[in-house]
């Protein structure tokens, strides 16, 4: 299901499509990974409900659709990734305390446990930190909320071609 929402006035009108991604397997997780490369995450929007077996991680991650198009301009998608009947949440190499901790996600992984559909899904990040979630069965959605407007600068930015260095 996708809803769209148009920013900007004028001529300068765009429609931003608001997508959500659901998977329920390791091919359908591969698909939302590659929507998530990249997407900067601040430590405190990382959410660990151990009460409701859940896991959601608040994100700004690239417009792949817009990056598709060959739009100039890069745009960021605020966005919500959610994991459920999670068993557990581990993490290696994040300071949980630190929760203006900046962190950018590189990708998902999923690994079958000997007893299907349990498993392990692994989540990768730049600064080599990960967070490993035991689940029960692959549970996961990525949903959009809409475009990111704030001036907040992006994670890793790249020097435009022909800069001196």
């Amino acid at each position: 299901m996708s809803q769209n929402e148009t920013s900007g006035s004028g001529a300068s009108q765009r429609t931003v499509t608001q997508r959500k991604l659901a998977a329920l397997d390791e091919d359908d997780l591969a698909v939302i990974s590659a929507h998530v490369q990249d997407a900067a995450v601040v430590a405190a929007d990382i959410l660990w409900r151990p009460a409701e077996n859940r896991l959601v991680i608040g994100m700004r991650r690239p417009d792949c659709e817009q990056l598709l198009a060959g739009e100039c301009t890069p745009r960021r998608l605020i966005s919500a990734l959610r994991f459920d009947r999670v068993l557990s949440c581990q993490s290696r190499g994040i300071d949980t305390a630190a929760q203006d901790l900046a962190l950018s996600l590189i990708g998902l992984e999923f690994y079958p446990a000997r007893k299907s559909p349990a498993g392990q899904v692994v989540l990768l990040f730049a600064s080599g930190g990960v967070l490993r979630l035991d689940v029960e069965c692959l549970e996961c959605e990525l949903a959009d909320l809409g475009p990111d407007n704030s001036a907040a600068p992006e994670m890793a930015d790249n020097l435009s071609a022909g800069t001196d260095i």
